[in-house]
């Protein structure tokens, strides 16, 4: 009994010394294993995380805005610093403060082409943080199809060479385009839900400082409306 025990013990540790040699494969050689439709997945991946960085970084810039700008600006309004008032907002590079810029520089006409034209200006503004976000869309829906596409390529590989070995059909012959099919689906699918995250996060940010910006705009212009003292 004892030695069939030991016996069963040496034996699962052969298998278990062998297994390895025969799976182990390291990260790049199996990317390789995917074929040329890996180019695009990579390529795709290098915009996304270039795109998310860019916009991430622009869009937290556009968000610090001082709690106490538009106390400022209304004091040098009320005291008639017109000059005062654009040269704080010319001094801070952000969204609002060029569009309040631009209603400081329309006091004196009708509140409706003051709002008008800070409306204007806050729609150029939301455009130039919502600048690349399109591409980062197509990333997270394009990488996934190209993937899928890559399977269907691998399928269709491992089919025709089972269609041409006849009856000596050996796994090591369709291995290379079934690697294929899982390897581009798995790298499409992982590039595009990260993609898709990045886009809603910078989406959600974006609508943040959007909220700042209408804020601030409700703000001036109550002032605009403000009886004079």
């Amino acid at each position: 009994m004892l030695s069939f025990f030991i016996l069963q013990v040496n034996t699962a540790a052969d298998v278990l010394a062998m297994e390895p040699q025969g799976i182990t494969l390291d990260f790049l050689g199996l990317a390789l294993k995917g074929g040329w439709i890996m180019i695009p997945i990579v390529l795709l991946s290098i915009i996304g995380v270039y795109i998310f960085g860019d916009r991430y970084v622009a869009i937290q810039k556009a968000s610090k805005v001082d709690p106490n700008l538009m106390n400022q600006i209304r004091i040098n309004i009320q005291e008639g610093k017109i000059d005062a008032a654009l040269a704080l907002c010319r001094s801070k590079d952000l969204p609002i403060t060029r569009m309040i810029e631009k209603g400081i520089s329309r006091i004196g006409r009708p509140l409706n082409d003051v709002s008008t034209a800070i409306e204007t200006v806050g729609n150029l503004e939301v455009s130039k943080l919502e600048k690349g976000l399109p591409v980062l869309a197509s990333v997270a829906g394009g990488a996934p199809m190209i993937g899928f596409l890559g399977t269907v390529m691998g399928m269709i590989q491992a089919f025709y060479d089972m269609a041409n070995a006849g009856n000596n059909i050996d796994v090591t012959l369709l291995s290379s385009g079934i690697y294929q099919a899982m390897v581009t689906t798995v790298a499409g699918l992982i590039v595009g839900i990260i993609a898709y995250f990045a886009y809603n996060i910078l989406v959600a940010r974006v609508e943040s400082v959007v909220f700042k910006m209408e804020a601030s705009t409700t703000e001036f212009m109550d002032l605009l409306n403000e009886p004079a003292s």
